[in-house]
């Protein structure tokens, strides 16, 4: 019987254990299915509770996607571990749940093909990965969601996401909530919801 879990990746300066009242409330929703939410590798300015997957110090457009690249390979040990934690196989259901950074880096492991995943929701993010892609061949369903209120991530960068993804013939939704700041909200929570069931 194929597995279905949803990794939840956190912000700059947050950890996992912010998620516990998503997790909480999406478990009581999704009964047959596996939410976790690792902490990035990377403390965030030397706080031991908080935590960001890569440093944001000194990032410009110009540099992003090459510490995007950087933080691959303890990106990639962190997800591998949690799937091996709860026996999840390539063969599973695989969905990451990204916000702002952590939707960087969900969108990331998306197009360069590293994963066969079958969902990626990003919150309040955008796609700023070294192209060319390498899109893996099993089909992916992709929500993105942003408030267009969000002065830290402009919305624009969700819509240019969208256009990128669907040009590779992504399956893509795009939800844009008025006046939301850079928030995980309610109904947007409940939007993803239905989204992963129906994965």
């Amino acid at each position: 019987m194929t597995k279905k879990i949803v990794i939840l990746l956190h912000g700059v300066g947050s950890s996992g254990s912010d998620f516990n009242g998503l997790i909480s409330y999406w478990s009581n929703q999704l009964i047959d299915t596996t939410i976790v939410a690792p902490n990035a590798p990377f403390q965030f300015m030397g706080n031991k509770t908080k935590f960001q997957w890569f440093d944001i110090q000194g990032v410009t457009t110009e540099n992003r996607a090459d510490r995007i690249q950087q933080a691959r390979p303890l990106f990639d040990q962190i997800i591998d571990h949690t799937c091996q934690q709860h026996n999840i196989s390539v063969t599973d259901k695989i969905i990451l749940v990204g916000f702002s950074q952590g939707s960087i880096m969900a969108l990331d492991a998306l197009v360069s093909g590293r994963y066969p995943l079958a969902g990626v929701i990003s919150f309040s993010g955008r796609l700023s990965s070294n192209q060319p892609w390498n899109l893996n061949t099993t089909p992916s369903k992709v929500l993105l969601i942003h408030g267009t209120a969000d002065t830290i991530i402009p919305h624009t960068q969700t819509e240019i996401a969208a256009n990128q993804l669907k040009a590779h013939h992504i399956h893509v939704e795009m939800y844009l909530e008025q006046n939301t700041p850079h928030t995980i909200s309610p109904q947007g929570a409940e939007h993803t919801l239905r989204f992963i069931k129906n994965i």
